[in-house]
Order: C-alpha cells, then structure tokens, then sequence
C-alpha cells in the first residue's frame, strides 16, 4: 500500500490488562481489528513506567511479575481511513487517550 507524503498516526494510550470485546488483551483486538480494515500499518509498544487519569503510578518493577504496563498502540494511514476506523473501536472498553496528529512519512515498505 502506497501511503501518501502527508499521512497521520493515531495513538491509543491502554494498559496491558486492558481487555477487547473478544476477551483477548485491547491492544491484540485493535492490530486484528486495523489489519481486517486494510489499515497501513499499527505497532504496540510497551511503556516502562507510566500514569493516567487514575493518577496510579504502573512501573516495571522485577519483583512485581503481575505489573500493568502502558501500552501506546501506534497506527499509521490517511486521516480519513483513521478517523473512520476510529469510530469503528470507540465503543470498546478500556480505551484511554486517544491523539492524532500529522505525520510526513519519508519512507514505507
């Protein structure tokens, strides 16, 4: 898929234990979900430490092997297709801060 210069990532701000409407983790049902709707591409990266709206400090701590990462789920294609995907998952629990902004994309594929 050809992706033009001017594209757009959204963001999706969750945690790991967050779950999706399949009863597997948020973020596994949001990459399928993008996938099956011919999205360009989505990434989840895992947050070492972080807070959000419950002002609740989630760290990678060793000793805590049951933690609750941040996790950003990154996703990449033209406004038009993120924003309708958008409005595809916005009934989904658990989703946090969502943001979008433009991005110029240099090189794909």
């Amino acid at each position: 898929m050809e992706l033009p210069r001017d594209s757009y990532m959204m963001r999706i701000f969750t945690e790991e234990r967050a779950r999706g409407p399949h009863h597997r983790a948020l973020f596994e049902d949001i990459v399928r979900k993008a996938r099956d709707d011919g999205i360009a591409g989505a990434s989840v990266l895992r947050g070492v430490m972080g807070f959000g709206s419950s002002s609740t400090i989630h760290n990678a701590n060793i000793l805590d092997l049951s933690s609750n990462l941040p996790l950003v789920i990154e996703i990449v294609d033209t406004e038009e297709k993120l924003r309708a995907f958008f409005h595809s998952i916005e009934d989904f629990n658990d989703i946090g801060l969502v943001t979008m902004e433009k991005v110029e994309v240099l090189h794909y594929g």
